[in-house]
C-alpha cells in the first residue's frame, strides 16, 4: 500500500536512519509529506507500527521503465507503481531508452511522462557521449542543468581512453559523478555466460572476468589522473571486488553497487539453457558471488540495485544466445536484501544504509534520512511475514524473473511518497 500526502503519526516502529546512523524503537511524524515533530499534532491518523521496521524510501540506483522506446516490455506508469508497492520511492534511470537521454529536450519529455505516470520518482542518467555512440560527448552541462543527477554510456563502449578520460574532466569540471558498467566490449565479444565450465558444456560464448577487471583498471588509472568521481554499477566478479577495495585504500571517489541477484545466483543458473538467468553482465562463479555478498556485507560494496530491465514473453523464448538479458527485479530487491540480513550478512541498518541511505548520497539526492523537515519517503517493512512470488500478481508489465515460485520472509506493507 502506497500512500501520498499525509498527515499522520507512525508509533512504536523500528526507525532504521542510516544517514544519523541510528537504530531505535519510536514515533515518526508525518504532515503534508514532511518529516515534522511528533509534537506538532494533533494528527488526522495514528498507524501502530509495533514489530515492523521503517526505513527512508528505497533509491534504486538501476532501473529501466521501458517508456519511452519499448513499451511492449513495460510502462513508466506499470514500473514505476510496481516500484512504489515494493517500498522503491525513487529510481535511477539509465539513458539507453529510445531515443537516448542526451538533450534537453529528452530529460524534459522523460520528466513529463513520469509526473504523468505518479509512481516512484524518476532520476535520471544523461548520456556521456552523443547517441551512446563513444566518440563525441554530450552536452553533459546542459543535461546537469535539465536534471540529469549524473551521467553515464550504459553497456556501450567509450571509444577510445581519450574519449573516457576528457569526459572524466568534463563531468568533474560540473561535479557530476559519471557512472559506468565496467565491462571491455571487444572481450567481451557479444557473449552471455561466464567464462567457465558451464559455458564451456552448453556450448555459449562467453564472457571472462578479465572483460571487468579490464575496464575496472583503465576507468580507476583515469580517476587518480583526473579526481573525477566514478561509480561502478552492476559489479559481478570477485576481481573487481579485489579492484574497488585498492582503489578505495588509495582515497580516490569511487563508489560501486551489485544487482541482488548477483548475490543469489551463479552461473549453474543456466543449466537448462535457463534464459531467466541470462543477464549482463553474467551470472558468474560461487566464488564470485561469495565475494560479492561479503563486500555488501563490510560495506565495500556501497549499494544494492535491482538492474531492473522488464521484458515481454517472447523475449525471453528463443534458444538462449538469442534471448534479451535481464531480470524483472523491482519486486523481489527488498526481498532478497532481506535475506542477506536473515543470513547474518547486513544488520537491519546496514540494509536502509545499502538500499537507501548510500544510493541517495551517490545521487546526490537530500532524502535517505529521517530528519526534520525532510521528504517523507518511507517505507515500512513487515520482516516476517511470508509470501511468494507469484507471477500472475506482479506489478510490473515483466514476469521474467526466476524467483516465481520462492517463498520470501519479509516485505514492504506500507510506503509513503513525500
Amino acid at each position: 500500500m502506497s500512500a501520498f500526502l499525509n498527515n499522520l503519526l507512525i508509533r512504536n516502529a523500528r526507525l532504521l536512519d542510516p544517514l544519523a546512523g541510528t537504530d531505535s524503537v519510536g514515533d515518526l511524524a508525518i504532515r503534508d509529506g514532511l518529516i515534522v515533530s511528533v509534537d506538532s499534532g494533533p494528527f488526522e491518523e495514528t498507524f501502530d507500527a509495533a514489530g515492523r521496521w521503517l526505513i527512508p524510501g528505497i533509491v534504486d540506483l538501476c532501473a529501466r521503465m521501458r517508456e519511452p522506446g519499448a513499451t511492449q516490455k513495460g510502462t513508466m506508469r506499470s514500473e514505476t507503481h510496481a516500484a512504489l508497492a515494493s517500498g522503491i520511492t525513487a529510481v535511477c534511470l539509465p539513458p539507453d531508452t529510445s531515443p537516448v537521454i542526451d538533450n534537453t529536450a529528452m530529460v524534459n519529455r522523460v520528466n513529463r511522462i513520469a509526473k504523468k505516470a505518479a509512481g516512484a520518482y524518476v532520476h535520471m542518467l544523461g548520456a556521456l557521449t552523443k547517441g551512446l555512440g563513444g566518440e563525441a560527448l554530450a552536452e553533459i552541462s546542459a543535461l546537469k542543468a535539465a536534471g540529469c543527477v549524473g551521467v553515464s554510456n550504459g553497456l556501450n563502449p567509450v571509444a577510445s581512453p581519450l574519449v573516457a578520460r576528457r569526459a572524466l574532466e568534463y563531468a568533474a569540471s560540473l561535479g557530476m559523478t559519471v557512472h559506468v558498467v565496467p565491462l571491455d566490449a571487444a572481450l567481451a565479444n557479444h557473449g552471455c555466460a561466464h567464462e567457465g565450465a558451464i559455458a564451456t558444456r552448453l556450448g555459449l560464448a562467453a564472457i571472462p572476468v578479465a572483460a571487468e577487471a579490464l575496464a575496472m583498471r583503465q576507468w580507476i588509472s583515469l580517476v587518480e589522473d583526473t579526481g573525477a568521481r566514478v561509480h561502478f554499477g552492476r559489479l559481478s566478479s570477485a576481481r573487481a571486488v579485489e579492484l574497488l577495495a585498492s582503489a578505495k585504500r588509495l582515497g580516490l571517489p569511487v563508489t560501486a553497487d551489485v544487482a541482488a541477484h548477483q548475490l543469489f545466483m551463479t552461473d549453474a543458473d543456466l543449466e537448462g539453457f535457463n534464459a531467466m538467468a541470462h543477464v549482463i553482465p553474467p551470472l558468474r562463479a560461487a566464488s564470485d558471488r561469495d565475494a560479492l555478498r561479503a563486500a555488501v556485507g563490510s560495506g565495500l560494496i556501497d549499494a544494492i540495485c535491482s538492474d531492473h530491465q522488464p521484458h515481454e514473453l517472447d523475449a525471453k523464448t528463443n534458444p538462449l544466445p538469442q534471448t534479451e538479458p535481464g531480470i524483472s527485479a523491482l519486486e523481489t530487491l527488498l526481498p532478497l536484501s532481506l535475506r542477506l540480513v536473515e543470513a547474518g550478512l547486513l544488520t537491519p541498518l546496514s540494509l536502509a544504509a545499502r538500499l537507501a541511505g548510500s544510493p541517495a548520497q551517490i545521487l546526490g539526492l537530500s532524502q535517505g534520512g529521517f530528519a526534520l523537515g525532510a521528504r517523507a519517503d518511507l517505507c515500512l517493512i513487515d520482516p516476517t511475514e511470508e509470501w511468494r512470488l507469484d507471477g500472475r500478481n506482479m506489478l510490473s508489465a515483466g514476469r521474467n524473473t526466476p524467483f516465481i515460485g520462492e517463498t520470501f520472509s519479509g516485505r514492504a506493507i506500507r510506503v509513503w511518497r513525500g
